[in-house]
């Protein structure tokens, strides 16, 4: 089975489109599955992501199969182009870097930021790693992000958001068969 958790209803919905995940609820969250795939929202922020993913793991039986995906928008710096998918390998939040990949770094804030001087920048990536690494279970994670703006949140919309996400589920796909 695969396990996504994206944080924003648009995000969601690319995979809910190109899938065809049925809707339903599981406690608060609104998920999306199919035979193959469940996806929670989580909504904004670490402690958000830490709980929707909390709750596929109490939820399901994980299996050494079992993928568990953290997939969302981000800023980023003009050295990343809109719409690429960047793979994350470490986090750093408040201060402590989180390394498990030989992959890019992601800063995980509590707020959205509109100052350039940041390379990666989500809010969500820490709570879902925070809590899929402290489940020995787990042998499978990815997080993979797309680059929505330039730190100009304000231009990010909701179709734009699912349009950036669907453009990149094929490779998301080739990148999880390719590590497996």
């Amino acid at each position: 089975m695969i396990y996504i958790v994206t944080a924003l209803k648009p995000e969601a919905q690319a995979f809910v489109d190109f899938y065809k995940l049925t809707k339903s609820k599981l406690g608060s969250h609104s998920t999306f599955t199919n035979e193959n795939i469940t996806l929670i929202i989580s909504g904004l922020g670490v402690t958000n992501a830490r709980l929707a993913t909390q709750t596929l793991i109490n939820n399901f039986d994980i299996t050494d199969d079992d993928i568990y995906l953290n997939i969302g928008i981000c800023g980023a710096s003009r050295e990343y182009e809109i719409g690429q998918l960047l793979e994350v390998g470490s986090i750093t939040y408040e201060d402590i870097n989180y390394s498990f990949k030989d992959e890019r770094n992601i800063l995980c804030l509590d707020k959205e930021v509109s100052e350039m001087h940041y390379g990666i920048v989500d809010m969500e990536s820490y709570g879902f790693y925070d809590t899929v690494i402290h489940n020995p279970a787990i042998q499978n994670f990815y997080i993979f992000k797309v680059v929505s703006d330039h730190f100009e949140p304000h231009k990010v919309t909701k179709d734009g958001t699912k349009a950036l996400i669907f453009n990149v589920i094929h490779d998301i796909n080739s990148a999880i068969n390719n590590q497996e």
